[in-house]
């Protein structure tokens, strides 16, 4: 969010302490020294008559109660995938999946984390060709930039057919 926000971002970011032990797993992340806590928030003007409002929240299911809020209203909704804990993506999957939600995948690169072919990340998790799998850094304004733009054409795509994009369709 902060990569591509114009205005400054609420972020929710707090430092992982002694009481987060047995509720926040760092397997895998070792190295974490923060996690969200709760809903981050951000704008982006595409053009003068379309304004995003970004919505960041906290992929762990136990924050599934915070996505029945936003998904109401929302236009469509970007699941970003660590492979560093990948099985930690199932549940936003599912949920925008059973909802009918139009999403894009975006796996985030970190530096010395295990890089994988997207294929490979699509069959591990079980994603159709329909849903498009993007790299990205969150970190990175452009990368951000392209998977906005690859929901972005995912959503006019459902809009306008009724269901989701063809394979490649919303690909950049």
């Amino acid at each position: 969010m902060g990569a591509v926000s114009e205005i400054e971002p609420l972020d929710t970011e707090a430092a992982i302490t002694q009481v987060s032990v047995g509720v926040n797993s760092l397997v895998g992340v070792e190295n974490k020294t923060t996690t969200t806590v709760a809903l981050d928030f951000g704008r982006i003007t595409l053009d003068p008559s379309i304004v995003l409002y970004l919505f960041g929240t906290p992929g762990q299911d136990r924050f599934s109660f915070l996505w029945d809020d936003l998904v109401e209203g929302a236009l469509g909704s970007i699941v970003l995938v660590d492979t560093r804990r990948i099985e930690d993506s199932f549940p936003a999957l599912d949920y925008f999946e059973e909802r009918g939600t139009p999403f894009v995948l975006a796996v985030n690169r970190f530096d010395g984390a295990q890089l994988f072919a997207l294929d490979e990340v699509r069959e591990a998790l079980g994603i159709g060709p329909e849903v498009p799998v993007l790299t990205c850094d969150a970190r990175n304004r452009s990368t951000v930039r392209d998977v906005l733009a690859a929901l972005m054409d995912q959503v006019v795509h459902q809009h306008v057919t009724g269901g989701p994009a063809k394979a490649g369709a919303a690909a950049r």
